[in-house]
């Protein structure tokens, strides 16, 4: 009988700005896995960012191990695997809509409004990015001229149940655009700038306990800081206070 390690299986049971970030993530990054042979049942997690995945480790109380997985090609930069085997935790996540093998078919789950928000931060750090558009200034060098927040997805419907629960929120998230990539057949929804600042704002507005990727977040405040945008990012915040 393998070691069995400790991890908080009750972690999914009750809502919570944690509980509703690390679903939104694991909708994005994380998979079921179930091997009828061993009667195992798996929940993993993937990350390039060390310190992100070991928050994730840390907020499940799990004291499994992170390994380093094994790059594609040299193009491909390191990442790391959370393999958690326990019956309860996999139980619970299939009650909250996840299911093995889920990229293509999965929908969105029913989120309590209050942790919606955490949730679509989740999944924006799993399958999302902060794109900067450059143009070239008077003086001709490339500068910051628009930000699109985008997110990623094989499922269309996913993305279109996340834009119809954000036009819930705002009227404004009515300009995101959903598109298809024929080539991989991953479908993109994707906000201009005006509305990615709302979203930001939206996403990033219960904080507290940190559960952020660092890196997408800086990348945001950079943009809006060579922008001169900070008094308009406020303006926002102040509509917000009705999110």
């Amino acid at each position: 009988m393998g070691i069995r390690y400790s991890v908080n299986e009750s972690f999914f049971k009750h809502w919570s700005h944690p509980m509703a970030y690390t679903l939104g993530f694991l909708y994005a990054d994380g998979s079921l896995e179930y091997s009828p042979s061993i009667r195992g049942k798996y929940l993993r997690v993937t990350s390039t960012d060390y310190q992100h995945i070991h928050s994730v480790r840390t907020i499940l109380e799990s004291k499994h191990t992170l390994v380093k997985a094994r790059k594609k090609s040299q193009n491909h930069r390191d990442s790391w695997l959370l393999r958690i085997g326990n019956s309860v935790l996999y139980n619970s996540l299939t009650m909250l809509g996840l299911e093995p093998n889920k990229s293509l078919t999965m929908t969105f789950p029913d989120i309590p409004h209050t942790f919606l928000s955490s949730f679509i931060r989740g999944y924006f750090d799993g399958d999302g990015c902060v794109y900067v558009e450059k143009g070239t200034s008077k003086s001709g060098l490339l500068t910051p001229k628009r930000l699109r927040i985008i997110f990623t997805s094989g499922s269309r419907e996913f993305l279109s149940e996340l834009l119809a629960n954000l036009c819930k929120i705002d009227s404004s998230f009515r300009n995101g655009k959903i598109s298809t990539s024929l080539q991989n057949r991953a479908h993109r929804l994707v906000f201009p700038t005006s509305t990615s600042i709302s979203l930001y704002i939206y996403m990033y507005k219960n904080t507290e306990q940190g559960l952020l990727l660092k890196p997408k977040f800086d990348k945001f405040n950079k943009y809006f800081d060579y922008r001169d945008l900070i008094k308009e990012v406020e303006k926002i915040k102040v509509k917000s206070a009705q999110w």
